[in-house]
C-alpha cells in the first residue's frame, strides 16, 4: 500500500527535529572547556595577589592589628561614639578605626617604633588640637577654636575629652560637667554656692549652655541667642524687647552690668545687696556716666526703699521713658 502525502510529510519533520537536537548538543560540549583547563585557571586564581590599597594609603594595616598589642585600649575605644564614626568606608582607611588619628600604622606594627605613628602624649596643645580639627573644624561649636580662651591657654581637646577613656559618653568628656569646669575655674565654684544662684550644681543648667568652650566672638567665650543676642535672652526673652524706651546700659554693657550670672546674695543676682546702690553707681551728679542723676525729692535714707518700686520696667518700656509701669 503506498503511504499518504501526510505521512511523508510527518517523517520529514521527525528528521529535521533530529538532526537540529543533534547540532545543539554538539555545539554545547564543543563550549565546555576541559577538566584541566579549570583546573588550570584555578591554580592562577588562587596564588594571584591581593588587591592593594592605593598608594598613598598603603602604610594603613586596619584597627585589628593594633590590637594585638593594645587590646584594652581597643575595646574601650570600641564603645566610644569615635568607633562609629571613624568606620565610614567612603572616607577609606585613613579615615578608619585606630589610624584615623594616629596615622599610618605599618611600621609602627611591625617595628614597635613609637616614632613611626603619631602619639598624643607628650606632644604640644597645638598639635593636640590642630590633629582633632583636621575632622572636627567644620562642627557649629568647634568653628571659632581658633580665638578661644582655651586654645590661646594652650588647653588641648584632651585636658577635657578622652577618646579612649571618657567618663562620660556624650561628648567623652573626662570628667562630669560641672566639675570638670571648676577643674581650671575653681573660682567659679564658690559663687554657685551664693543664696541665690543659676541652678548649675543641680544639674537644671549646664556651663555650655552658656559658654561655648570652643571659643565665641563674644566676651568670656558667651554664647548668643538665635537672633544673635545675649544669651541671657534664650531664657530670659521678656526682657530682650525691642523697647520704645531702652535703658541704655542693657544694650551698651549687657546684663552683666547690673546682675552676676553665676551667683548673687541678691534675690535677682544683683551685683550689691541693695537695688539703690547699684542704681546710684550710675544715677549720681557725680557720675560720669551720662546718666541722669536722682531727683532732690528721692528720699534715699529710707532703709528698704527701693528703686525699682516706681521704675518697674527698667529693662525697658514701651510707655514711659523713665520706665514706670
Amino acid at each position: 500500500m503506498k503511504p499518504s502525502r501526510s505521512s511523508r510529510i510527518l517523517k520529514i519533520l521527525i528528521s529535521v527535529a533530529t538532526l537540529c537536537s543533534f547540532l545543539l548538543v554538539v555545539g554545547a560540549q564543543s563550549k565546555v572547556p576541559a577538566p584541566s583547563a579549570v583546573q588550570s585557571k584555578q591554580s592562577q586564581k588562587d596564588t594571584a595577589p591581593p588587591a592593594q590599597p592605593p598608594a598613598q594609603e598603603s602604610g594603613y594595616v586596619g584597627a585589628e592589628a593594633c590590637k594585638v598589642c593594645h587590646e584594652d585600649i581597643y575595646n574601650s575605644y570600641e564603645k566610644t561614639p569615635h568607633w562609629q564614626t571613624t568606620y565610614d568606608t567612603r572616607g577609606g582607611p585613613s579615615k578608619q578605626g585606630c589610624e584615623a588619628c594616629h596615622g599610618p600604622g605599618k611600621e609602627h606594627s611591625e617595628t614597635a617604633d613609637k616614632t613611626k605613628i603619631f602619639t598624643f602624649k607628650n606632644t604640644t596643645a597645638d598639635e593636640i588640637s590642630k590633629r582633632c580639627l583636621t575632622c572636627h573644624a567644620s562642627g557649629k561649636d568647634q568653628m571659632q577654636f581658633g580665638r578661644a580662651v582655651h586654645f590661646k591657654n594652650n588647653v588641648s581637646c584632651l585636658d577635657c575629652h578622652s577618646p579612649h577613656h571618657a567618663k562620660v559618653s556624650e561628648s567623652m568628656l573626662v570628667k562630669a560637667t560641672p566639675e570638670l569646669c571648676y577643674t581650671c575655674h575653681a573660682q567659679q565654684k564658690p559663687q554657685f554656692a551664693m543664696p541665690f544662684h543659676h541652678r548649675v550644681n543641680e544639674g537644671l543648667v549646664q556651663c555650655n549652655d552658656c559658654h561655648n568652650p570652643h571659643g565665641t566672638v563674644q566676651e568670656n567665650q558667651l554664647r548668643t541667642s538665635a537672633a544673635q543676642d545675649a544669651v541671657c535672652f534664650k531664657c530670659h526673652a521678656d526682657k530682650r524687647g525691642p523697647f520704645v524706651y531702652e535703658h541704655e546700659v542693657v544694650k551698651v554693657e549687657g546684663c552683666q552690668s547690673c546682675h552676676t550670672p553665676h551667683g548673687s546674695p541678691n534675690m535677682h543676682m544683683l551685683r550689691v545687696s541693695n537695688v539703690n546702690l547699684l542704681c546710684l553707681s550710675c544715677h549720681t551728679t557725680s557720675s560720669f556716666s551720662n546718666a541722669p542723676g536722682a531727683p532732690s525729692f528721692h528720699n534715699q535714707a529710707t532703709q528698704y526703699q527701693a528703686c525699682t518700686i516706681c521704675h518697674s520696667q527698667i529693662h525697658g518700656s514701651n510707655f514711659d521713658h523713665v520706665f514706670f509701669k
